[in-house]
């Protein structure tokens, strides 16, 4: 399903309402392995994450709001960190961080290609 965002389905008796919205959206989107290599926000509550893809080589890109309780387990597993670099940048702190950490992010097609993080490995 490459370059496709999703479908728009309805149910096969149901009518065209006008002014209503009566069909769902079902999006596409695949789940990626990526290495955590910073976060933006506090040490043990982070709100978003640094990733890297792939080989070393690619870009690092910025992960969507972590949910709270995914934030202060990300936190806990950062604490075995080593902590690179630290930065303030629109009034957060950017910390790069040497670590192990992998998660699970949700990559959607999309035209906003949002990275959800979706759990720890």
């Amino acid at each position: 399903m490459q370059g496709i965002e999703g479908i728009v389905a309805k149910r096969a008796a149901a009518g065209y309402p006008a002014g209503r919205r009566g069909w769902t959206k079902v999006r596409h989107a695949d789940t990626q392995d990526a290495l955590v290599v910073g976060f933006v926000g506090p040490y043990l509550r982070p709100h978003h994450l640094a990733l890297l893809f792939g080989d070393e080589g690619g870009p690092v890109r910025i992960s969507a709001r972590l949910e709270p309780v995914l934030a202060s387990r990300i936190g806990e597993a950062l604490a075995h960190g080593f902590v690179t670099q630290e930065r303030r940048a629109e009034g957060e702190t950017y910390t790069r961080v040497e670590t192990d950490l992998m998660v699970e992010v949700l990559a959607g097609s999309g035209r906003h290609s949002t990275l959800t993080v979706v759990r720890t490995r």
